[in-house]
């Protein structure tokens, strides 16, 4: 199974529910949130890579001039509309061609929804794309740190662990789910800045 299809079955609405969090994990959820809270200012364009169902553009939603979430999960955009106020738009469609012409402030793809993606550097170059000016364009994802707290996390939402490298996760319902170390981070992004995040992630910009 991929992780498109993993995604389908609604993974991520069981992910998100605070009661399969570890404390870990929703330290590291709110941590992504207070650095957007610091990173955003009134009146910009976002870009959220990999939106799901549009929590972080809804959480941002009162100071954007413009908010745009793109994911492949169809399922995922339909909710995510629901709570789209007038300026924040969901579209359904592939990372490494973002279906998207616009150019923004600042482009996201959080929440290690990163460190599922087979095509990386695709997906980076589309970020570039849409968001020419360096160091406004921003990764969350797991560090080596983040292990064990996952394995406890995934075992929560119905995913237990079966098989784990140094590189990633994988787990009985077929998630894929990748760490990183600052190192292959700087292999993979290329020039960037990394920032420790709730002591089990890092935030790239680049």
């Amino acid at each position: 199974m991929s992780n498109d299809e993993v995604y389908a079955t609604g993974l991520l609405n069981r992910a998100l529910d605070p009661a399969c969090q570890p404390p870990e994990i929703r330290d590291f959820l709110q941590a992504e949130i207070d650095f957007l809270d610091e990173l955003i200012a009134d009146g910009m364009a976002v870009l959220d890579v990999g939106c799901g169902t549009g929590r972080h553009l809804a959480i941002l939603q009162d100071r954007l001039r413009l908010g745009v979430g793109v994911d492949y999960e169809h399922t995922y955009i339909v909710a995510a509309r629901r709570r789209a106020g007038a300026h924040l738009h969901f579209v359904t469609g592939d990372a490494t061609r973002l279906p998207v012409r616009a150019s923004f402030d600042v482009a996201t793809c959080l929440t290690n929804t990163w460190g599922t993606m087979s095509d990386k550097r695709a997906v980076l170059d589309e970020m570039r794309r849409l968001v020419p000016k360096p160091g406004t364009r921003l990764l969350s994802v797991f560090a080596e740190s983040s292990v064990a707290a996952r394995h406890e996390w995934y075992r929560r939402f119905g995913h237990p662990v079966v098989g784990e490298s140094a590189e990633y996760l994988i787990t009985e319902g077929g998630l894929r789910s990748e760490h990183f170390s600052e190192a292959r981070l700087r292999g993979l992004v290329g020039e960037c800045a990394i920032r420790p995040l709730a002591g089990i992630a890092y935030v790239v910009t680049f």
